[in-house]
């Protein structure tokens, strides 16, 4: 509750389905806001696979690594922009509109990216849906965060989290649905509009947020909605400490309305809480996620998978593991504690990162040779820059998969993958003359004996990624800011969290192909590190601590570095007062 400390111990977790069994009205609240996290998901998730297919049908976005890219990234994009606009459409007409607007873009764009019939209206698909996950991916924590009651808030934001993994799996068995399907990747694409349409109903059926309604004065209507929350004894202290808080903060600034960003800076708090927020949603990205997220069949592909669909299949274990990662969340957020979970989270994810570098650099200095026989055996396919090298009895798998004039590939042996194969022109004539012999064919990655490393390295990397970095710096963004601040701060880390995403989405291909995977995991290693101590230093623990002494925290600069000690609870009673 808003001005009144509440513990958050060790029964959170059971506090929390405790609660939905005697007023399911809190959980059903958290679930159909977190729909908006389900798209998120969802759309991080399809993309990954349907690109798979997406080359296979526009040849020239086969050929360009940057038009892969650009179809991935400009949903990132839109988000950018949804995320900017969102901050201000959550304060000026409050979350729940600012939800069905997203479904309503989220939709648009689901169709226009089903019936696209060429790259550029495709991208344009992309981008209307970029706007509704931007908008959703701020407005959906932030709604959940005022609905809930303080003391099992972080296990129902959680709720956002476990929904976006669980729409990344989801788009991973569709994706799986679909290979054998006419037109694949348009039906993997197309059913995302099935969520954005549910939800845009079920919001018609909610109310706003209470909170949003107390600081636009509409008070009757909020204390209708808090009664529904909160039980009997406690309603009324809430409704009290709200409207003490939203009169304190127009007594001090003198208006409720307008925001400016040379008063967010001014203010202490808030300038601490976006240093804290606005860092993990930068970190969020910056480590590497949504490398795994959106390239990861191409990152199987990478350590010696051919097969588009092993690698869908593959990769549906890994989105597997980033659910059950979000469940696990759910469970500890309120036990464990914010910032406990991120360091623990990202000591796996340091570890994880180095172990995906190492296989990734053996995977690419063993490869198999390129056999003079086994080219000869095709003739008329050879790969003219293998037959026109001086050298060519130095080339490997690796160098005649760079070869780009034209695109080449490797035909592995018969008798055995990791034996010497044939370098030929990689089209479609070739890969099947090659399938038809019963050999496999890569044009991304080349056979390996350590490609089981690299799906571990996968697995071990979500699974700790999952539960910490995942879902805490949604939750320490909702939960961070005072009221007043809350759309705008909220829009600003989301914002920042999007250009970091596009950053990382629009650069990784691009990446492996000018340093190699290898160095590109490292340096997502070493920024992981840096992450670690920017926790360590900046990012306060808000376990079951009301809004008023989480702004203390930060006033006070008490940031309880030694995060190992549990805070004494006279401190903690002092503080409250």
């Amino acid at each position: 509750m808003e001005g009144v400390h509440v513990e958050a111990d060790a029964s959170a977790f059971r506090d929390c389905f405790s609660l939905a069994w005697k007023n399911p009205y809190v959980l059903r609240l958290a679930f159909s806001a977190g729909i908006g996290g389900l798209l998120f998901g969802y759309d991080t998730g399809v993309i990954s696979g349907a690109l798979l297919y997406i080359r296979d049908d526009f040849k020239s976005v086969d050929r360009k690594t940057v038009l892969q890219e650009s179809i991935v990234s400009m949903a990132v994009a839109g988000a950018i922009i949804g995320a900017a606009i969102g901050g201000w459409l959550n304060d000026r007409f409050g979350r729940r509109t600012a939800i069905l607007i997203a479904d309503f873009l989220f939709f648009i764009g689901a169709v226009v990216m089903a019936s696209a019939p060429n790259p550029a209206l495709l991208i344009v698909g992309r981008v209307f849906v970029g706007l509704g996950v931007g908008m959703a991916s701020m407005t959906a924590p932030l709604y959940i965060s005022e609905a809930s009651p303080a003391k099992i808030r972080g296990a129902l934001v959680s709720t956002n989290g476990f929904l976006i993994t669980g729409g990344q799996f989801l788009s991973y068995l569709i994706n799986l649905a679909f290979t054998k399907a006419p037109g694949t990747w348009r039906w993997m694409l197309g059913v995302a509009g099935i969520p954005a349409l549910l939800q845009f109903i079920l919001m018609l059926l909610l109310p706003e947020s209470p909170r949003w309604l107390f600081r636009k004065g509409r008070e009757e209507e909020a204390k209708i909605i808090l009664r529904r929350i909160y039980s009997a004894d406690e309603v009324e202290a809430e409704i009290q400490a709200l409207k003490e808080s939203v009169e304190t903060e127009i007594r001090e600034i003198g208006s409720s309305n307008k925001i400016s960003i040379i008063e967010l800076f001014k203010t202490k708090t808030v300038r601490r809480g976006l240093i804290a927020g606005v860092g993990l949603q930068v970190f969020q990205q910056f480590v590497g996620i949504n490398t795994v997220m959106y390239y990861s069949p191409t990152i199987v592909q990478l350590a010696g998978i051919a097969s588009n669909q092993t690698a869908l299949l593959l990769s549906l274990v890994t989105a597997g593991l980033n659910t059950l990662g979000s469940i696990v969340s759910v469970y500890f957020i309120d036990r464990t504690g914010r910032k406990k979970l991120l360091i623990i989270s990202l000591c796996g994810v340091i570890i994880s990162l180095g172990l995906l570098s190492a296989v990734f650099h053996e995977t690419t200095s063993h490869s198999p040779l390129v056999s003079p026989i086994e080219t000869s055996h095709f003739t008329n396919y050879t790969c003219p820059d293998y037959s026109s090298a001086r050298n060519s009895a130095a080339w490997d798998c690796m160098k005649c998969l760079k070869s780009s004039s034209p695109d080449c590939g490797f035909c592995a042996s018969k008798a055995d993958k990791l034996l010497p194969g044939a370098c030929l022109i990689s089209n479609d004539t070739t890969k099947d003359t090659c399938h038809v012999e019963h050999r496999l064919w890569y044009t991304r990655g080349c056979p390996s004996k350590y490609g089981w490393l690299a799906l571990t390295g996968l697995a071990l990397y979500i699974i700790f990624f999952s539960p910490g970095m995942g879902t805490v710096p949604w939750i320490v963004n909702s939960e961070i800011y005072p009221l007043r601040y809350r759309g705008v701060c909220g829009g600003i880390a989301a914002t920042a969290n999007w250009i970091s995403n596009l950053i990382v989405a629009q650069s990784f291909l691009s990446l492996t192909q000018a340093i190699g995977t290898s160095w590109t995991f490292l340096i997502f290693g070493l920024i992981s590190v840096v992450a670690l101590i920017f926790v360590l230093i900046y990012v306060p623990e808000t376990k079951g601590l009301p809004i008023e002494e989480v702004e203390k925290m930060l006033e006070l600069r008490a940031l309880h570095l030694k995060f190992w000690e549990k805070r004494p609870k006279t401190l903690e009673k002092s503080q409250a007062l």
